[in-house]
Parts: C-alpha cells; structure tokens; sequence
C-alpha cells in the first residue's frame, strides 16, 4: 500500500508542476513584447 501511496504523490506532483508551468507559459505569451532593430522598433501587444 506504501508503494501505491508514492506513485500516487509523484503523479500529484508532475501534475501541479506542469499546470504552473503553462501558466508560466501563458503569462509569458500575453506580455507586451518591445523588439528594437535594424528596420525600427517593432511592438506586438498582448493577445
């Protein structure tokens, strides 16, 4: 039963790291991105 118990916890786990991770991701995605360059300044909003 301990074993299960552990497998159980370790599965729990990848999952929360893996949700605050995409929402990591996705908090990145939707920032105001500033690119300065050869051609200028490029501004690509959020969304």
């Amino acid at each position: 039963m301990n074993r299960n118990v552990l497998i159980v916890a370790v599965i729990v786990l990848a999952c929360v790291a893996g949700f605050f991770a995409y929402r990591a991701y996705e908090q990145d995605q939707n920032s105001l991105q500033i690119e300065v360059g050869p051609e200028g300044v490029k501004v690509d909003p959020p969304g």
